[in-house]
């Protein structure tokens, strides 16, 4: 901390907490309450109940469960290829304002409404022969078109940071410049990768708005049907979904950051 005395400090701690129990932790316990909940009681949830879980357990939330994974995979996984690409081929480039104009271009789809990308991709995809409208991959391109900007932009400043001296050295021992970037260059990335990767997937796990526009019948990802169910005024369903949707995006972290941890100290 920057501050010296334990009076200040103290006062610091008192400041942090005042400010984060009631914005920051406050309401995910509300929502872990209201997941165990039957009725309400003043401002809090009230009557203990395992019922909630119990009925997504015997209902579709399973396979919505599956269908956020299989999509925060694989939009993780495209977004982490092409931003990593994107960014190796940006660092090639000679002039500042080459490297501006990618930048840009990745940045865009983060600067509009996530509404509006799920609206351009509804119209493009509309007509053969790029027919996707209507088919799970449009929901897949949808959360890789917006989340490869952080990808992107992660894998940017870890190239930014990485000591051309490796690479040189490995150069003058007489190393191709692929087996330069395969045995050199994306080893010292790795950290940066898994944790690009990461974010990726935990932003594609709660993605909503052009998801609500994209997904077909039988590919409904988990934020949708936890708004569909709040929407019906099934709040505390609900909040057993966002609980779910909670938990194992923070386990898939957690092992994203094992890896991650792994990684650095290769």
């Amino acid at each position: 901390m920057l501050v010296h005395s334990r009076r200040a400090r103290w006062a610091v701690q008192a400041v942090f907490f005042a400010l984060f129990l009631p914005v920051f932790a406050l309401p995910f316990l509300v929502i872990v309450a209201a997941s165990f909940a039957t009725n309400w009681s003043g401002v809090l949830p009230s009557g203990a109940t395992t019922a909630h879980y119990r009925d997504l357990v015997h209902g579709d939330a399973t396979d919505a469960l599956v269908t956020s994974l299989v999509t925060a995979v694989a939009a993780g996984l495209l977004a982490l290829a092409l931003g990593t690409w994107a960014a190796l081929a940006a660092q090639s480039l000679r002039g500042r304002r080459s490297r501006k104009v990618v930048d840009a271009l990745f940045m865009l789809p983060v600067a509009v409404p996530s509404v509006v990308v799920g609206l351009s991709l509804l119209v493009a995809f509309s007509r053969p022969p790029m027919l996707l409208n209507g088919t799970r991959e449009i929901v897949i391109v949808a959360h890789t078109v917006l989340v490869t900007a952080f990808a992107h932009q992660s894998v940017t400043a870890a190239l930014a940071r990485l000591d051309p001296a490796y690479e040189q050295l490995a150069a003058s021992l007489g190393a191709r410049p692929a087996h330069v970037l395969w045995r050199v260059k994306l080893p010292l990335l790795l950290p940066s990768l898994t944790a690009a990767a990461g974010l990726c997937f935990a932003l594609s796990m709660g993605e909503l708005s052009a998801t609500m526009m994209l997904y077909p019948p039988d590919w409904l990802p988990l934020p949708v049907k936890i708004f569909g169910a709040t929407d019906r005024g099934a709040l505390f369903s609900g909040a057993a979904l966002a609980v779910v949707l909670m938990v194992t995006t923070l386990l898939a972290l957690l092992g994203v950051s094992r890896i991650r941890t792994r990684a650095s100290y290769r």
